[in-house]
């Protein structure tokens, strides 16, 4: 790529216009791609199938923003009758669409010189003293902010288009871990280097997917927490009184909704460029402290999913690295089910309404950011179908589908161990895990289980209501699919071990093992080709 020109490191005007509005990348209904402005987008929802950005969080942070211009234009249900209301009549959204066309022309410019869009324009000179390469801005790419031990990576010249930057800012407001800023805090005060965890960083997001993007904008849409008060613009947007970086931030109640959903998590810095075809570009970034925030969690955490912890506290559903988000499907089900307000409660009052075709009339969408400390890993994220007045059977299907894979995993474990305590019988004890590990098939079982787990549902999906019993027999199918999986799992495996005699009574006592756990008493009813009675 040709190199981008920068602005004068004067601060002169360039010879080109730096002026850009953010553009939004999308799929129709009818499968074309096309970028649309935030006008255009809220204009034709209806006729867009979805967002169709770089990763799950970006999507996740555009809708944030997308839901927090609509109340603070005032394009949102009441309560929560109108809010059924809206759903029914599949209320158009084309009056945020005219309130972002009253909005001032210089509240839209992503390279305003004051109040560039959602970012920080204090940060100015210390962009010119330590700004980085755009590496930094994409959590993606910026790992723990250090890159290689050298910190080389964050200098490399590869600049965005500036509507990629916009989306990657966005979600640096949502989903950016703590850490330390790549800055010295001399001039705006040593707390613009504490980076703060942003507000769905650690927890589990669950979005309410619909058939197209305007059905998913009223899906998640609330009552708002007051009247539309205005949007976090910029962080120098006049009625807005910001924190400083002298002390340490006092956590703050979210204003309005509208201030809630687009929120600065992040102070960020986007030095404009020219591409080689006279695109606007950016090729220097700048990230710093932003606000800190104190949601209400039955006003701001509508979505959440509580869970407890080992030690018996109660948190909203977070991600893990040794249990796959579907495993935890059911705790979205049950929160449909039984939360009595919020936005699972308003999902399951559409029940009297039904559902008119055999798919899934909605999707749970849940996604998280997995981290490790400061140093991003994976996007981890779901979708599972929802159709009004059948939370309790999906809610079953899940639970006990969730439980007889964990099951067979435990039970592949323990053929493992036995294998390997009877073909290496002399292991050093620093050796063992090693060898046992050799011989587990839960590594290849756990991603082989995940399709099967999404049939299953589908499955329950499509014998629907009229079904007296839609779950029963597409778990015993599951349960035969998934113990046919981990057997043929279990002896790829044992086969690994070189032919002798000990290694023919090892792989005999692990299958001898695993075939009595599959029938045995203790073992879900659907193993033995039974229908649990709960």
């Amino acid at each position: 790529m040709p190199e981008a020109r920068p602005l004068d490191p004067a601060g002169q005007r360039p010879s080109w216009d730096p002026r850009f509005k953010p553009c939004i990348p999308t799929v129709s209904t009818a499968g074309a791609t096309a970028h649309h402005s935030l006008r255009g987008l809220f204009a034709q929802a209806d006729d867009l199938a979805a967002l169709d950005c770089a990763s799950p969080g970006e999507t996740v942070a555009v809708i944030e923003y997308l839901l927090a211009i609509c109340f603070a234009s005032g394009t949102c249900p009441s309560s929560d009758e109108d809010w059924r209301a809206w759903i029914l009549d599949h209320r158009s959204l084309a009056p945020a669409a005219k309130w972002l066309a009253d909005q001032p022309e210089e509240s839209w410019d992503l390279f305003h010189p004051t109040e560039p869009l959602a970012q920080n324009s204090q940060l100015a000179p210390d962009l010119r003293e330590s700004g980085t390469g755009t590496a930094q801005l994409v959590i993606e790419h910026a790992g723990d902010y250090n890159q290689h031990f050298d910190q080389h990576h964050l200098e490399l010249d590869n600049p965005l288009p500036a509507a990629d930057a916009f989306r990657a800012t966005l979600t640096q407001h949502v989903y950016a871990p703590y850490g330390r800023a790549r800055m010295s805090g001399q001039r705006l005060g040593a707390k613009v280097t504490n980076l703060a965890a942003g507000r769905l960083t650690g927890r589990i997001r669950v979005i309410a997917l619909g058939q197209t993007l305007g059905e998913t904008l009223r899906l998640n849409l609330y009552p708002p927490d007051g009247p539309g008060e205005p949007l976090n613009t910029s962080w120098t947007t006049a009625g807005f009184e910001r924190r400083t970086f002298k002390e340490k931030p006092k956590p703050r109640v979210p204003r309005s909704s509208a201030d809630l959903h687009s929120s600065l998590g992040r102070s960020v810095l986007l030095r404009p460029a020219r591409g080689p075809h006279g695109q606007a570009m950016v090729d220097r970034v700048l990230i710093g402290a932003g606000e800190v925030l104190e949601p209400d969690p039955a006003r701001h955490l509508q979505d959440a999913v509580y869970s407890e912890t080992t030690n018996g506290m109660s948190k909203p559903l977070w991600p893990s690295p040794s249990r796959a988000l579907w495993q935890q499907a059911h705790a979205l089900y049950s929160a449909v089910r039984d939360d009595r307000t919020g936005m699972y409660a308003r999902l399951r009052s559409l029940l009297p309404y039904g559902r008119t075709g055999p798919r899934a009339t909605y999707q749970l969408w849940a996604v998280g950011l997995l981290a490790n400390k400061t140093l991003p890993v994976i996007w981890t994220h779901g979708a599972y179908p929802y159709a009004p007045g059948m939370e309790a059977h999906l809610y079953r299907a899940s639970r006990r589908g969730s439980d007889i894979a964990e099951y067979i995993a435990r039970i592949l474990k323990n053929a493992a161990i036995v294998a390997a305590e009877t073909a290496f019988p002399a292991v050093r004890a620093a050796d063992e895990a090693g060898q046992v590990a050799r011989l587990d098939a839960r590594y290849a079982f756990w991603p082989a289980a995940e399709d099967p787990f999404h049939e299953l549902l589908d499955e329950v999906i499509d014998r629907g209501l009229d079904d007296d019993d839609p779950v029963s027999a597409p778990l015993v199918a599951y349960a035969l699919e998934l113990m046919n999986t981990a057997r043929a799992q279990l002896l790829q495996r044992l086969d690994a071990l070189p032919f002798s005699d000990r290694n023919h009574r090892a792989r005999a006592r692990a299958v001898r093992l695993f075939e009595a756990a599959m029938s045995g008493e203790r073992a879900p009813a659907e193993l033995r080709g039974e229908i649990a009675l709960d």
